[in-house]
């Protein structure tokens, strides 16, 4: 188990945390570029312009606890890049049966992601993916957390999963301007 989450074969995909009538052509670009998991000055909203940039930020908000700006580097992935919908403060603070089990999701990842002994300002960093047709996945050996790639933190935090058990990865995509995680799955077996 991964941090008091059953996993069984495979744990559901996370997406974004947006309303469901935010598109990603409602949003306004903000004027500052912000540090991993901070907010913008010009408004909460953070604006990776990299993939890599958009994981490593929202896996920074999740060690943190900072579950609102997690959801807020978060969007829903659609058909269409101009139809997806970006994480907003209305979708995370929501009270819709979802929005409860997204912030749960994320509480779970706090505790999987978090490195022994943790630090209050975690160093992550996400090495160079390849882009495709504006969507990027990162896989957990890609990712750094002071030093441990996320699948070895992952494994720390669990017990009864073994190396090479582990399957994780984390989607990003291009919307607009910026990038935005959409998804990271989890596949045990």
């Amino acid at each position: 188990m991964i941090a008091g989450a059953a996993l069984v074969v495979t744990v559901a995909v996370v997406t974004g945390c947006s309303t469901g009538t935010d598109s990603a052509a409602d949003k306004k670009p903000t004027a500052s570029k912000p540090t991993a998991g901070k907010p913008t000055a010009a408004a909460s909203e953070p604006r990776q312009s990299t993939a890599e940039e958009a994981v490593a930020s929202w896996v920074t908000a999740v060690i943190k606890s900072q579950l609102e700006q997690a959801c807020l580097i978060m969007a829903k992935p659609a058909t269409a890049p101009s139809a997806a919908q970006v994480g907003t403060s209305s979708g995370y603070n929501s009270t819709t049966p979802e929005m409860r089990q997204m912030r749960e999701n994320l509480g779970r990842f706090r505790m999987a992601f978090t490195p022994k002994p943790p630090t209050d300002n975690p160093k992550v960093e996400v090495a160079r993916v390849p882009e495709t047709s504006g969507t990027a996945v990162v896989p957990a050996d890609k990712i750094t957390i002071d030093g441990q790639t996320l699948e070895k933190v992952i494994l720390s935090n669990s017990t009864g999963i073994k190396q090479g058990q582990l399957d994780v990865k984390t989607e990003s995509a291009r919307i607009k301007d910026a990038w935005y995680v959409i998804s990271i799955d989890f596949h045990v077996g």
